[in-house]
């Protein structure tokens, strides 16, 4: 049982913050969140003049699967053999012992969405774990999280010169189309007389749970043709899905808000490394807060490394975005575009009992971590 005592609360479920807050857990959980609060035998962690917050949430990143300084032989992302590959699972390619995910707890983030990259049209299974653990089973949340599928240049340069398609956007929609109405009648036959069922496949299997609401799609997309055409798909088959990456949506914010996009932005603290990312710019957000569409930040690890995630959040606020959105983008909002804000995401009673306290403002890149809790354990003490 811990006590963290007289701390500033960002708890993500109000406005502000609470000064001199309390928050007692046990058992893994958040007990209680409130003032004067007491526990005998609890140990004892005074936040006095620190900020205390949930911790983040990496909405999209591949950490585990690009492991940091191995070069080929850590590059485990994407099976660039074939277009469509949902059956790949992305927790039979992650390194828990790769370097970052200490990194990344030491710097307060405390759950990641990471999975395949985006070679292929459909590139196979997202997973939710926690940064913190021995092994995988110890750090899995969920699996599997949502099925990743990629629009725009990367299918087309992928497979392209391979003299097949996609070789162009109307390729890799029609590629996609294709597997999805595969899916569709084969979930429909399998649900038919037994007699008459068709062998299990596992890609249409896969699939399958897409077509049913029980899997989202995470549909890479950066420029705006790319975002309507995916939200075009998505509303043909009744996806549940989100745009990831984004990065021309504040240019289209009415329609995003009109289809009632979830939108998961990122990475930004980068260069313009291609021509879909001429348009990158820190006011996305803003605008598309002001739109009244529900953002979160990604940092696409290893395309930015999981601790700049706050940075990133700071630069947002810097450019317009309400300081407590910022904030918002990495907890609470990721959560809940993820599917997992009944357990993460705020400083509230049943949640995991996982958060950071700071030194300063969790916005100020000054400022440190100086403790990590995960699962109301601190794994990690400056």
């Amino acid at each position: 049982m811990i006590l963290i005592r007289n701390g500033k609360l960002f708890t993500m479920a109000q406005e502000g913050f609470v000064d001199g807050g309390d928050i007692l857990l046990d058992g893994g959980k958040i007990v209680s969140v409130g003032r004067n609060l007491s526990a005998d035998g609890a140990k004892v962690i005074d936040a006095n003049g620190r900020y205390v917050m949930p911790g983040i949430v990496d909405a999209h990143c591949h950490i585990g699967m690009w492991e940091d300084g191995m070069g080929s032989e850590g590059a485990d992302g994407n099976e660039v053999t074939d277009p469509i590959t949902p059956q790949l699972r992305a927790i039979d390619a992650i390194n828990p012992a790769d370097h970052c995910f200490e990194e990344a707890y030491q710097h307060g983030v405390t759950l990641a969405a990471t999975g395949p990259g985006s070679a292929n049209v459909i590139g196979g299974q997202f997973v939710a774990m926690k940064t913190y653990g021995r092994n995988m089973d110890d750090m899995v949340v969920k699996t599997p999280l949502a099925m990743k599928s990629a629009f725009g240049e990367n299918p087309k340069r992928c497979y392209g010169g391979k003299g097949r398609m996609p070789e162009t956007r109307m390729g890799t929609a029609a590629v996609m189309r294709e597997a999805l109405f595969a899916a569709k009648d084969y979930m429909e036959k399998m649900d038919g007389p037994e007699d008459k069922r068709p062998t299990f496949d596992m890609r249409k299997d896969a699939l399958a749970k897409v077509l049913r609401r029980e899997l989202p799609i995470k549909m890479h997309a950066h420029r705006a043709d790319d975002i309507l055409t995916a939200i075009r798909i998505a509303k043909e088959f009744n996806l549940d899905f989100t745009i990831d990456h984004c990065t021309e949506g504040y240019l289209i914010a009415d329609e995003l808000k009109r289809a009632g996009a979830k939108c998961i932005l990122g990475p930004m603290l980068t260069d313009r490394s291609k021509i879909e990312l001429k348009n990158m710019s820190f006011k996305a957000p803003a605008i598309l807060h002001k739109a009244g569409v529900k953002i979160a930040l990604m940092t696409d690890h290893p395309v930015i490394p999981m601790h700049f995630l706050a940075v990133q959040a700071a630069i947002c606020a810097r450019e317009g975005l309400p300081e407590e959105e910022a904030l918002k983008m990495i907890t609470i909002n990721a959560a809940e575009i993820l599917g997992m804000d009944d357990r993460f995401g705020s400083l509230a009673a049943g949640k995991d009992a996982d958060l950071a306290i700071y030194d300063a403002h969790p916005l100020d890149a000054r400022a440190h971590v100086t403790h990590t809790l995960v699962n109301g354990e601190v794994v990690y003490e400056r």
